[in-house]
């Protein structure tokens, strides 16, 4: 026999533990999208992953990497449109309307703008005012 020890891999818990993860992820753009992200708490992320708030913090140290991770998924799932290829598919031709050819244009450049707008990322902790400020005043503190 051989005195050498085999090299350990952990191939399945390393598999668990992106699957976890994901449940974690998952569960955050889920309540985000439903509760908004000013209501949405650790403890409501881990419950609806079917994790404990102990093991959401082994993978994310504070809200701001949910939060980032939340995003990226996001933006993942929902693209941008390529508005470069969108304006030389525009169904316009010299036969069409300027204002057909307009109104499809202007559809396109506010969904690039809406889902821009919810890309851009809330500032963590803060004042209640600083809050206020950045989402406009939308969303009011819970104190």
């Amino acid at each position: 026999m051989s005195d050498q020890k085999r090299a350990y891999q952990k191939r399945l818990r390393a598999e668990q533990e992106e699957e976890t993860r994901r449940r974690i992820v998952e569960s955050a753009v889920a309540l985000h999208g439903s509760l908004g992200p000013s209501r949405t708490t650790l403890s409501a992320i881990a419950e609806h992953a079917g994790v404990q708030r102990s093991t959401l913090y082994r993978h994310f140290a504070d809200e701001a990497q949910v939060f980032g991770a939340c995003s990226e998924l996001w933006n993942q799932q929902n693209p941008l449109p390529d508005l470069a290829s969108a304006r030389t598919s525009l169904p316009c031709s010299r036969s069409s309307t300027v204002s057909r050819c307009s109104a499809i244009a202007s559809s396109i450049v506010s969904q690039a703008a809406r889902v821009g707008a919810m890309t851009m990322t809330r500032p963590v902790g803060g004042s209640a005012a600083t809050n206020a400020s950045w989402s406009g005043g939308r969303y009011r503190s819970s104190t």
